[in-house]
């Protein structure tokens, strides 16, 4: 008769129920292998070990899981904080363009009128302060950022395109005043750290500019500007494009042409000549835009004036030059709405993105875990 010998390391089974009960992971007892005639405590050894590093992996899994469903939480609320915040711009992109056309009639109307006293005005000399063209020393540049964030490369275009032209007329000799409208703008400038810029006025902008508001900065550069204390006037702003594009300009204000035209700094015209309008609207549910062309043409009617020619192209001069500015401010608060809705909009997109992509990894992850269980199962139930 055989004889069956033991090991003295037949003890492990003990060490291995103290392991599980540690790890707070239950496991089943190894069973007893029998190799040949002699049972051997080697292969209770190493199933303690594999059940202890089951038990870890188990824990670091549900820690897993715990944390991507954390973040998908998370995301969720991120994604419905930005589509609320596109649709509140979408909906204010309607009423700043509302104010746009509701201003333009006036506007255009005013443009005709001064085209059509210049035709009675044409070869004479006439002398009006806001047309004087004299050697450029010194230039007031009116700069207009938003009021607030989160709206894409907006300001940065408008500030950095604002320091690129300071730096351009200080490298010609010419000294640059800086009218700040808008409170990004303002913030910027007036670091301390940026105290090289000459910022003579700062102001806000808000979502609906007024003509008080235009008037306000209208009067003070033509004031300025007569008393030659500056002998340009630029504003660099916004111009609406489209939903997607907004296009930084640079025009100049002062000194005005007698037609009453506004052009940039290379003397192009960018007025309501050859202007397009945009009207927001809906097709198959979703937003698009309509594209209208802009033209202005004179009065064929006959003028009679109770005052002197030149006194009332005096007298307009000024109130377009605020009907101007006014413009400008309206272009540009359409422009930030605008490209807040598009920057809300591409955050929308990436938070569904990567919603999406949590959600196919922590299915992946809890799939795992399921499997791995039932292999556990599977191999305990031997």
């Amino acid at each position: 008769m055989a004889s069956t010998t033991f090991t003295a390391t037949a003890v492990k089974p003990v060490a291995s129920a103290k392991l599980s009960r540690s790890s707070n992971v239950r496991t089943a007892a190894p069973s007893p292998k029998w190799v040949g005639s002699s049972f051997t405590g080697q292969s209770l050894a190493v199933s303690s070990k594999k059940s202890q590093q089951q038990g870890r992996g188990a824990l670091q899994v549900s820690s897993a899981l715990s944390d991507l469903r954390d973040r998908i939480e998370s995301v969720k609320n991120t994604q419905k904080i930005t589509d609320a915040m596109k649709l509140v711009a979408a909906a204010k992109v309607r009423r700043a363009q509302a104010a746009v056309l509701s201003g333009r009639p006036f506007a255009q109307e005013l443009v005709r009128t001064l085209y059509t006293v210049n035709t009675y005005l044409d070869g004479e000399d006439i002398d009006i302060p806001l047309t004087q063209v004299r050697p450029v020393k010194k230039v007031l540049l009116i700069s207009v950022t938003g009021d607030r964030g989160l709206c894409g490369g907006f300001n940065t275009f408008i500030i950095k395109q604002t320091m690129d032209r300071v730096a351009e007329l200080e490298a010609q000799g010419v000294e640059v005043k800086l009218v700040q409208v808008g409170k990004k703008g303002s913030v910027f400038f007036r670091n301390p750290a940026r105290s090289a810029y000459n910022v003579v006025m700062g102001t806000d902008i808000g979502n609906r500019p007024t003509i008080e508001e235009a008037s306000k900065i209208s009067n003070m550069v033509s004031e300025m500007f007569v008393n030659e204390e500056v002998d340009k006037v630029e504003m660099i702003y916004t111009k609406f494009v489209s939903l997607i594009n907004g296009q930084p300009t640079l025009q100049t204000l002062l000194p005005l042409t007698k037609k009453g035209t506004l052009s940039d700094a290379e003397g192009n015209s960018i007025d309501y000549e050859d202007d397009e309008v945009f009207r927001l609207t809906t097709k198959d549910g979703e937003m698009t835009v309509e594209r209208e062309k802009q033209s202005v043409e004179a009065f064929e009617d006959v003028f009679l004036f109770d005052s002197p020619p030149e006194q009332i192209l005096e007298a307009l001069l000024p109130l377009y030059l605020s009907a101007q500015v006014l413009r400008s401010f309206q272009e540009s608060v359409a422009s930030e709405l605008a490209a807040r809705m598009a920057a809300m909009n591409a955050a929308s997109d990436n938070a569904k993105e990567l919603k999406k992509n949590l959600s196919l990894s922590y299915n992946r992850q809890r799939q795992a875990k399921i499997t791995a269980e039932i292999i556990e199962l599977c191999a305990g139930s031997q």
